[in-house]
């Protein structure tokens, strides 16, 4: 017996279909979790002359601002930097990978073409906990998915780069957040010997050694 089944097709508006492909499609390309939180890796060789643009800081700078804050003080402020010069004076305050001897940190054209300084401002507390790990990982998760790459940098000359931006006594220098197109390959091993040390070979490609899940999960 054959059945007719046309009487059971529904009719899709065609804009109604397109919605459903363009969702299908952001979906199929937006990162997951997991492959978001893999990708972002502490980077420190950058395409420099690849611009990070105001709003692009500025919307990561947002998504700080909506992410979790101890005691919902927010006493967090943060200082962007775009411009050359300026970001030649933040990266000259700057201590870059302290584990590798005698290393000077990028060269010039594969330096961080912006910067994010947080500040945690003493008029609202003297303590500011976890507040700038939390808004800095979800900077650099929304940079990630931007296509950029960056590094949390707290080994600061922070007197001298109080000076150089003019920052007041009233801020406390937190962190900088390093941002660019990444120009170097990190790679994920794991920790041998509890060495945690991160390392380069001689083609340059990084490594970060990372503890295994078993290591950290306690059976208690």
């Amino acid at each position: 017996m054959v059945i007719d089944i046309r009487p059971l097709v529904i009719p899709v508006p065609g804009f109604l279909l397109f919605s459903c492909i363009i969702m299908y499609l952001c979906y199929s390309f937006c990162m997951n979790i997991f492959e978001l939180v893999t990708k972002n890796r502490s980077y420190r060789r950058f395409q420099q002359s690849e611009p990070v643009s105001m709003q692009q800081l500025r919307n990561l700078v947002d998504l700080a601002r909506l992410s979790p804050s101890a005691g919902n003080l927010q006493p967090l402020k943060f200082i962007l930097s775009n411009d050359p010069r300026r970001n030649e004076a933040i990266f000259s305050c700057l201590t870059w990978e302290s584990y590798i001897k005698d290393s000077p940190g990028p060269n010039e054209g594969k330096r961080p073409a912006a910067y994010i300084v947080t500040l945690g401002d003493t008029s609202i507390t003297k303590d500011f906990g976890c507040n700038h790990g939390i808004a800095a990982q979800s900077i650099l998760l929304g940079a990630t998915e931007m296509g950029f790459g960056g590094c949390m940098i707290a080994n600061i000359q922070r007197g001298r780069l109080a000076t150089l931006l003019g920052i007041p006594e009233r801020y406390q220098i937190l962190l900088a957040i390093a941002l660019g197109k990444p120009k170097e390959q990190v790679v994920i091993t794991d920790v041998k010997d509890g060495d945690i040390k991160y390392w380069r070979d001689t083609g340059q490609v990084h490594y970060v050694p990372k503890r295994t899940l078993d290591e950290i999960i306690l059976d208690l």
